[in-house]
């Protein structure tokens, strides 16, 4: 086992499985994803570190156990069909394209979006899209989404995500200001959004683009 695969195994166990993360396809998923290929070389050596890392654009790829708590809500079985909106590094992409049927994975900066697709292309992952564009706008044209997953914090929901996802579908995403954001749980339950508030994090903000 090289030392970067035996840090992913230590990752899985101390920082998800100890802190109480039991979907068993999450877990799974973060065992069997290379992290380290999503990161710039120069962090290769810290990709299973405990927290966020840069990637450029002022971006950054999400701390690990953020990503799982994130994962693990949205109970994905496999047969969903998942809009994702912040691609980045691609990480998160890649993740869900192990736990569902069907990924569309939407970022505003081409450059990242480009890398992205690169890695994900050459680990084979062969049910992700990646386009780019204003995630805030979601992508009609492929909706309604099973789930929909919000790697970037607003202010307020956008409506149109809301407005894409199905009955009975979920949404995780981060909600509130640049210093105080708690992830919501979102679930469409006859055409109406049930919100649980979750944990505490720290996002990059999601930006809409005013050029268009």
């Amino acid at each position: 086992m090289s030392d970067l695969s035996a840090a992913r195994h230590a990752m899985v166990e101390s920082q998800l499985r100890a802190r109480g993360i039991t979907d068993p396809r999450v877990l799974d998923a973060m065992l069997r994803v290379p992290r380290e290929e999503f990161v710039p070389e120069g962090y290769r050596r810290y990709a299973y570190d405990d927290g966020p890392l840069p990637i450029g654009n002022g971006q950054t790829i999400s701390q690990p156990y953020v990503v799982a708590v994130m994962l693990e809500a949205l109970q994905l079985s496999g047969t969903e069909k998942v809009l994702e909106i912040g691609t980045g590094s691609g990480y998160v992409t890649a993740l869900l394209g192990e736990l569902a049927a069907e990924v569309f994975s939407i970022e505003r900066y081409a450059d990242l979006a480009e890398n992205a697709w690169h890695v994900l292309a050459h680990l084979g992952y062969s049910n992700v899209r990646v386009i780019t564009g204003d995630g805030t706008l979601g992508l009609p044209a492929a909706a309604p989404f099973d789930a929909i997953l919000v790697s970037a914090a607003a202010y307020g929901v956008p409506r149109a995500l809301l407005e894409q996802l199905a009955e009975g579908g979920r949404m995780m995403i981060p909600v509130g200001t640049h210093d105080a954001q708690q992830l919501q749980l979102i679930r469409m339950v006859g055409g109406q959004p049930v919100v649980s508030v979750r944990e505490a994090v720290r996002f990059v903000p999601l930006i809409q683009d005013v050029s268009a």
